[in-house]
């Protein structure tokens, strides 16, 4: 029989192999977290019609005379890449963002473990998180996630209130209300005061004057033994600082009066009517430099601030001193807001049943209560694996382990490759069409030109047989 046929029908076989895989693939299209497979193919074994041979020094090598025997199909791998989002709003929806694989059981005991990527769960009536099969999902210490509607919470009194906020400076008191909790459960209305309080505003005055001296020419004259004793000059420097009860500085606006003043002058004679003219041919030592000598005067200030808005305040005072007054203005800030004492962490609540539940993208099951208390019940586990082109598909988008796929590696959603969780939310099939469309059309070539070649091969075996007419 000639070897033709047999390769021929070696490669339909394959061909109809991967027509079997590409029709599954479309077949799950729509299915929730379905990975699709790809096919391979690889040469038979080869008959050796003559093999090689070395070279001489009078002749050259030859290669080997092979003759193949077909194709056979080299693998049908799992492609694990993730799929698209499809959004749901259901509650039990889960997709995970990552590599990993949630894990389900069928055994009390979760020793059967399986995993999978379709997160289309839901409740039974226990309250247990299974797969459209009835298997449990297992959380993060390989327990079944069971959500128990008729689980209360107990009531516990409140020990500690905490209220954040900004009590206005203007006010004269500010009061608001929570509801604490007794040993028992009961509600109780609390009212809280908080009293107004006068707020201290210091300040330190300095005064300062520019320093002044007599006229030469007003000065009276006792020449006693020829010598001119002038009157003392006096100087006096003070400094005012003011700030307000922020540790602010402000600077005020001074303002001084001159005052008026008159003075006599006098004109020295001789005896012929002529002036006299001094002249001073002794002087005293003058300094070049004058101590700075401060003087302070503490001024008692009582000032309330408005809540909503910004104030100034002018605060006159004068003082007297020689050569006429100084008066100051002083303008005094603060900065305020009105009272909105109202954010309240209260330690303590009322007893309350579970009524609803949630889960969360670290895969924490939340159960909500009726008091507005909520609680972390369990946390979904997952797993991992080196290579996850190793698992075993069991159907019902279950995979199992293998010793080719590694030792599962366990842990919780948002650590390290397993991938955050999104609920209300699937993961959709992998599945390409165009590119299974595609791979369909080469395959059915392939099958038709392998077809060729078996009913080629038979009429040459017909013409062999005619040759015996």
């Amino acid at each position: 029989m000639m070897r033709s046929m047999f390769s021929g029908v070696s490669s339909l076989k394959s061909h109809q192999l991967k027509m079997d895989v590409i029709g599954n693939n479309i077949a799950n299209v729509n299915t929730v977290g379905y990975k699709a497979s790809s096919v391979s193919f690889s040469e038979m074994y080869s008959q050796t019609l003559k093999g090689a041979s070395s070279s001489t020094t009078s002749r050259g090598g030859t290669n080997p005379m092979q003759v193949g025997l077909g194709a056979n199909v080299a693998s049908v791998a799992v492609n694990h890449t993730k799929g698209s989002i499809q959004r749901t709003d259901v509650a039990t929806d889960i997709m995970i963002d990552g590599e990993g694989f949630f894990m389900v059981t069928n055994d009390a005991t979760a020793q059967n473990k399986f995993y999978t990527r379709a997160g289309n769960f839901q409740m039974d009536e226990q309250g247990y998180l299974v797969t459209s099969d009835g298997l449990r999902v297992l959380d993060n210490e390989f327990k079944p996630i069971q959500v128990n509607m008729s689980d209360s919470k107990n009531a516990s009194m409140s020990t500690n209130i905490l209220i954040n906020g900004n009590i206005s400076t203007t006010e004269a008191g500010y009061n608001t209300t929570v509801d604490v909790y007794d040993s028992l459960g009961d509600v109780h209305t609390l009212k809280i005061d908080f009293p107004g309080l006068p707020i201290p505003t210091t300040g330190a005055i300095t005064l300062g004057t520019n320093p002044s001296t007599n006229d030469p020419a007003n000065d009276p004259l006792n020449v006693v033994n020829g010598v001119v004793t002038a009157a003392p000059h006096n100087y006096t420097y003070r400094k005012m600082t003011i700030t307000d009860s922020t540790g602010k500085q402000i600077i005020p606006e001074l303002t001084g009066t001159p005052p008026a003043a008159t003075q006599d002058v006098y004109a020295m004679f001789n005896e012929r009517g002529e002036i006299v003219d001094l002249i001073q041919t002794a002087f005293g030592v003058l300094p070049t430099a004058l101590p700075n000598d401060d003087a302070k005067y503490a001024v008692s200030l009582g000032i309330k601030v408005p809540g909503a808005s910004d104030i100034t305040l002018p605060i006159d005072r004068s003082m007297f001193f020689a050569g006429g007054d100084v008066t100051k203005d002083r303008i005094a800030t603060q900065n305020s807001q009105v009272s909105d004492a109202k954010s309240v962490q209260l330690e303590g609540n009322a007893a309350g049943k579970i009524y609803s539940f949630n889960i969360s993208a670290k895969g924490e099951v939340v159960g909500i209560y009726t008091n507005g208390e909520q609680k972390v019940l369990q946390t979904i586990g997952l797993a991992a694996f080196d290579n996850p082109g190793g698992l075993m598909k069991l159907g019902g988008n279950l995979f199992q382990e293998t010793p080719n796929s590694g030792t599962a590696k366990y842990g919780n959603p948002s650590s390290g490759s397993f991938g955050d969780l999104t609920p209300g939310a699937l993961e959709m099939s992998n599945v390409d069409l165009a590119a299974q469309f595609t791979d369909m059309i080469t395959t059915q070539r392939g099958f038709q030109a392998n077809s060729r070649v078996i009913t080629t091969s038979d009429e040459i075996l017909q013409e062999l047989v005619n040759l015996k007419r």
